[in-house]
């Protein structure tokens, strides 16, 4: 077929209304659009049929997961160019063609179909996960959701996170963004626990505790007691090798358990970095009540979360397609003032809430390094299709962290006991360092 990239370039701007960022290679090896950037690859007649059959992210994504699409030049260059008509948009891409009815768009569409061939939708990549069972965030479908995104390799987890094995957001302190990918986690980390006021024989609680290098930070370098949970029982036999081999069974206890389980309050701390994302919005309200009820009076939380703006009208807002059918099935995004006003009405104070999205765009680029620096053996230790969905996912979050689309904050909330008194400082950001 001579010249695809033209055709379907055209017929691309005709259906969007605007010109195509980007340049495109179509599987004849003809090229169209602007020279000088990143090139988007359509190896396969097959990536149009994904896309035609669920307009929108999700086509998109089974294309990319699948190989059909790739990617020449730099892809946060290619994702910040298309972001306009992915995800800032005002109108929805994903009824695009159902509802054209200007005879121009329903021509163009038709010219598409035939474009891209024998009108049967491909089968979904292996990676997408199916067969979720029970109401969204029951305890059942939660394990599932867990170990799907989990329990695929520790040493792939390795590869892309690095030493620290951290998988949240990093903070980039003193040394400013020149620091290593490690010593930022171990800054974020030791912040958390000065934010905490940790203290030798503190018992705290890290909620969806990873890999374990909280409670091994808070072990080792603040003498807590402490206890770390998940669902993934991977994590756990890793985080349980770590504290073995560095001597500290005596201070910290790793359980496969959930949230709703944990009874043996009170703490004098909870860490929850990254693990309320997991939670979802049905049941936010309930885990903050529980850590309030596991903390003792003058307690103090943590929370680690990732948010999102908000939406004009809430009720409309959808789970991102990509990231729950291949990444964090039911993930679920709050603002982040939702997320404030939850822990108030839990009965916490909230002391504090520090904004640090700049950080996470830092991270996830470094992450990006580590498995692009690694691919071969990435692909050999998971599959070609799960690095491939690992490259976009974390390149894509870290173009939304740049643009402001979602963000991440610290807040530090107080089960403040009758008496008023927080046991904070009068001037809360000059955290109390170590001796």
């Amino acid at each position: 077929m001579a010249d695809a990239a033209s055709r379907l370039t055209t017929l691309a701007e005709e259906l969007l209304g605007e010109p195509l960022p980007v340049r495109l290679r179509a599987w004849d090896g003809s090229e169209a659009g602007p020279v000088g950037g990143p090139v988007l690859i359509v190896r396969d007649r097959r990536a149009l049929r994904r896309m035609i059959w669920k307009p929108g992210e999700l086509g998109l994504a089974r294309a990319w997961v699948a190989g059909d699409l790739d990617v020449e030049g730099d892809l946060y260059a290619l994702l910040d160019g298309l972001s306009g008509i992915l995800w800032e948009r005002d109108g929805d891409t994903r009824g695009l063609f159902a509802s054209a009815r200007d005879p121009k768009l329903r021509a163009a569409a038709r010219a598409l179909l035939k474009l891209a061939g024998p009108p049967l939708p491909p089968q979904p990549p292996a990676e997408e996960i199916r067969g979720r069972s029970g109401g969204r965030h029951t305890r059942r479908r939660d394990k599932q959701a867990i170990s799907h995104h989990y329990d695929v390799g520790n040493d792939f987890y390795e590869l892309v996170l690095g030493p620290s094995m951290v998988y949240s957001c990093a903070y980039w302190a003193s040394d400013g963004p020149d620091a290593t990918l490690e010593e930022a986690q171990r800054d974020k980390l030791d912040l958390i626990a000065r934010k905490l006021n940790l203290k030798e024989g503190d018992r705290l609680l890290d909620v969806g505790c990873g890999w374990g290098s909280m409670a091994l930070h808070a072990a080792r370098e603040y003498g807590a007691r402490v206890v770390g949970i998940t669902l993934s029982r991977e994590q756990a036999a890793y985080a349980r090798k770590r504290i073995a081999d560095e001597g500290l069974t005596d201070l910290v206890e790793i359980r496969v358990q959930d949230y709703r389980d944990v009874t043996d309050g009170p703490y004098d701390a909870i860490s929850s970095i990254g693990m309320a994302e997991h939670v979802g919005a049905v049941r936010y309200r309930e885990y903050a009540d529980i850590l309030y009820g596991l903390l003792k009076p003058g307690g103090r939380l943590l929370n680690h979360q990732i948010s999102r703006r908000p939406e004009p009208d809430e009720e409309a807002y959808e789970i991102d397609a990509f990231i729950d059918a291949y990444v964090f099935p039911d993930g679920e995004l709050a603002p982040m003032g939702r997320t404030l006003s939850t822990l108030e009405d839990a009965g916490f104070e909230v002391r504090d809430v520090e904004a640090i999205r700049e950080h996470y765009a830092l991270t996830l680029r470094r992450w990006v390094a580590n498995l692009e620096r690694e691919w071969d053996r990435a692909v050999r230790l998971t599959s070609p299709g799960r690095a491939r969905i690992w490259r976009l996912y974390m390149a894509a979050s870290a173009v939304s962290f740049e643009r402001n689309r979602i963000g991440v904050n610290q807040f530090l909330a107080v089960r403040t006991p009758v008496s008023g008194s927080s046991g904070t400082a009068l001037r809360p950001r000059v955290w109390n360092e170590k001796a």
